[in-house]
C-alpha cells in the first residue's frame, strides 16, 4: 500500500507541533489525513496506541469506515497478508506490531470520562468545531505516552525538515481538524488561528504542548477537485454568502452559520465610543459564572435626545436603543476561551466600583448608575447565609442591601423570547433610518461580546435559541437587559423591542 498525501496535509503531518490544527475549508481533506497519519504512525511505530475521535458513533463510523478512501480500502492489501486486522466489533485496528488504532466517540460531555485510565499516545480530534473545550482538554490530559522504544527521527534533537533542530518529542501528540463555526469556534481561533504562523510553546497551565495551525483551502485537496468538480457549487449553494466564504476559503475571521451571522454587520453595528447625554439611562446586567466566565455589560439607553459622537456631529436614535459602553468579561484572556477567573462575589463586586470610576471618567457620565437585570440565581442563599448577590452588593457599596442588580426573567420561554428581540433589535440597526430602538456596541468592548456573540451557533434543537454547550455567557446577560423592563427616562414598562 501507497500512502499519499497532498502538499498541504503532507505540511500537517510533518509539523513538528505536538498539538495541531489542520483545517479551515470544507473539503480540505481533514478526514484523509487523519487516516493516512494514523496509519503510518502505527506502522512506524510498534505499541503506538492511537485515538480518533469524533462526538457519536454514527460519525466516526461513516467518517472512516464507508467509502473508498475509508480504513478497510485503505488496509485491504495488509488485512490480506495478516499485517493488520480489523474488528469491527471493539472498533479497533490491529497492527501486528502490537499499534493499535481505536475509533471513539464522545456524545456527552460526561463520556469523556470512560476515558479516564486511558493512555493515548496521539489524539485525533475531528470536527474540533463541535466539541466544548472541556471535552478536548479533557482528552488531552489522557495524552502521555510510557514504554514505547521512538525511532530517532521523533525524538528531540533531530533536525527538522526545515533544518531546526527540535527541543521535544513528536510523541505523544494531538492533531484536531475543523472549519469554522460551531461552539468549538472561538477557543479554536483564539488557541491557534490567532497565535499567528508558525510553531508557538503553550504555557503549562494551557497544556505546555507546541501549537501549530495548518490552513486548508478547498483547492488544497486536488482530489476532491478530480473526483467531483461540481463540490465548489454545492458550497455556493448554501446561500448564506458569509457561510460559503468561510467554508470555501477558511476564514476564520467570517461569521458563518451562527445565531446572529445574517444579521451581525460590525460596521454598522460596532461605534466609536461618544459621550453619553445627561438624561439617557445607564445601568448594568449580569451572567454570574466561576469556572466559566461571568460577563458584566453597561448598557446606556436613548431617550431620543441628541448625542454628540467622537467626531463632533450630533445624532438620535429612537426612544430605547440600546448601546453596550462597556464590559467586563471574566476569563483569563486569549487561549483560556469559555474558562473563568473564579473570583469570590465580593471582588466582582470591588472590579463594578473600579470598572465605573474609568466609564465615568472615559464618557464623561454624571448620571448615577442603576441596577439592571442579572440571572436570578444569584439572589438564591441558603438559611442563615448571603446570597452571591448581596456578596456583590457588599463589595460595590459596603452594604449588603443596597441593590447592584434586579432579577432577570428567566421564565419558561424567556430564552426564546430573549434570542428573538436581540436578533429585531440588530436587525433595526442596519436599517439607513431607524424607527425602532435598536442595538449597537462600543468598539472597546471586545473581549465579550464582539468576540463571542458574532459566532454563536443556534442550537441544533432549538433553531430559536444559541447553543448552550458554546461560550453564551454574554448572550445571556444581552438578553437579560433587552428583555428588562423599561425604566428611567423612557416612560413605557414594556420589554425593550417588544
Amino acid at each position: 500500500m501507497t500512502l499519499t498525501l497532498h502538499p498541504r496535509q503532507s505540511a500537517a503531518f510533518m509539523s513538528r507541533a505536538t498539538e495541531a490544527l489542520y483545517g479551515g475549508a470544507a473539503g480540505g481533506g481533514k478526514s484523509h489525513l487523519d487516516r493516512i497519519a494514523a496509519i503510518a504512525w502505527c506502522d512506524d511505530i510498534p505499541g503506538l496506541q492511537v485515538y480518533i475521535f469524533r462526538r457519536t458513533y454514527g460519525e466516526v463510523y461513516s467518517e472512516h469506515m464507508d467509502g473508498p478512501t475509508s480504513f478497510p480500502a485503505l488496509l485491504e492489501g495488509w488485512v490480506k497478508s495478516g499485517k493488520v486486522k480489523i474488528n469491527y466489533s471493539e472498533n479497533k485496528i490491529y497492527f501486528r506490531n502490537k499499534a493499535t488504532i481505536h475509533l471513539c466517540h464522545c456524545q456527552y460531555p460526561k463520556d469523556v470520562y470512560n476515558y479516564q485510565s486511558t493512555e493515548m499516545h496521539v489524539l485525533l480530534l475531528g470536527e474540533a468545531g463541535g466539541w466544548p473545550k472541556a471535552m478536548y482538554t479533557y482528552l488531552r490530559s489522557r495524552v502521555r505516552m510510557t514504554g514505547i522504544e521512538l525511532p530517532e527521527r521523533y525524538r528531540a534533537g533531530f533536525p527538522g525538515i526545515d533544518g531546526i533542530i527540535n527541543e521535544w518529542d513528536l510523541f505523544p501528540r494531538a492533531l484536531l481538524t475543523a472549519n469554522p463555526g460551531g461552539i468549538g469556534h472561538n477557543w479554536l481561533k483564539g488557541g491557534w488561528v490567532d497565535l499567528g504562523p508558525g510553531l508557538h510553546r503553550r504555557p503549562r497551565e494551557d497544556g505546555g504542548m507546541v501549537r501549530e495551525y495548518i490552513p486548508a483551502k478547498l483547492e488544497d485537496n486536488p482530489t476532491l477537485f478530480e473526483g467531483d468538480p461540481t463540490y465548489e457549487d454545492r458550497l455556493a449553494g448554501l446561500g448564506n454568502a458569509a457561510l460559503v466564504k468561510a467554508m470555501r476559503n477558511g476564514d476564520w475571521n467570517i461569521v458563518a452559520g451562527g445565531a446572529f451571522d445574517d444579521l451581525w454587520d460590525e460596521t454598522k453595528h460596532v461605534v466609536q465610543p461618544f459621550k453619553i447625554p445627561s438624561s439617557w439611562r445607564i445601568d448594568r446586567s449580569f451572567d454570574w459564572g466561576s469556572t466559566k466566565p461571568f460577563s458584566i455589560g453597561w448598557w446606556a439607553e436613548s431617550d431620543g435626545t441628541n448625542a454628540t459622537l467622537a467626531d463632533d456631529s450630533k445624532k438620535s436614535w429612537p426612544r430605547g436603543t440600546l448601546f453596550r459602553i462597556g464590559e467586563w468579561y471574566g476569563w483569563p484572556g486569549q487561549g483560556h476561551e469559555n474558562e473563568g477567573v473564579k473570583l469570590e462575589d465580593v471582588e466582582i463586586g470591588r472590579g463594578i466600583a473600579a470598572h465605573e470610576k474609568i466609564l465615568r471618567e472615559t464618557l464623561g457620565i454624571g448620571q448615577a448608575f442603576q441596577p439592571g437585570p442579572a440571572d436570578s440565581s444569584i439572589f438564591d442563599a441558603d438559611p442563615g447565609k448571603d446570597s452571591i448577590a448581596q456578596g456583590v452588593n457588599r463589595g460595590y457599596s459596603g452594604s449588603k442591601d443596597r441593590q447592584t442588580f434586579t432579577a432577570a426573567d428567566k421564565a419558561p420561554g424567556s430564552r426564546k423570547n430573549g434570542f428573538q428581540v436581540v436578533r429585531r433589535m440588530m436587525k433595526a440597526s442596519l436599517a439607513e433610518r431607524m424607527e425602532e430602538p435598536g442595538l449597537f456596541v462600543f468598539s472597546t468592548c471586545r473581549d465579550g461580546f464582539i468576540r463571542t456573540i458574532p459566532t454563536l451557533p443556534r442550537d441544533p434543537n432549538k433553531p430559536d435559541d444559541v447553543d448552550t454547550e458554546a461560550e453564551d455567557h454574554t448572550f445571556d446577560e444581552t438578553r437579560y437587559r433587552v428583555t428588562a423592563p423599561r425604566k428611567g427616562p423612557v416612560s413605557s414598562s414594556r420589554p425593550l423591542g417588544v
